[in-house]
């Protein structure tokens, strides 16, 4: 249901890298989490939520694709 890269982002990459290597040491494996992009199922009307048999796909551009299903527990 969303879908943007970081070209879309406020502040560029090297940026973000920039600013928080100010203020700690980022080691090889370091995640950065920048929030997420517009269309979250919260805000909309009527709300929309992940559900079981869903499936939620995350793509690096080079690296590849992690694919997650949504399971009822």
């Amino acid at each position: 249901m969303q879908s943007s890269n970081t070209a879309n982002m406020i502040f560029p990459v090297q940026t973000l890298i920039s600013y928080i290597s100010h203020s700690m040491t980022l080691l090889p494996g370091t995640v950065i989490f920048t929030g997420t992009p517009e269309g979250v199922g919260m805000a909309r009307e009527p709300q929309v939520f992940l559900q079981p048999g869903d499936t939620i796909n995350v793509e690096i551009e080079g690296i590849g694709v992690l694919s997650n299903p949504v399971i009822n527990q």
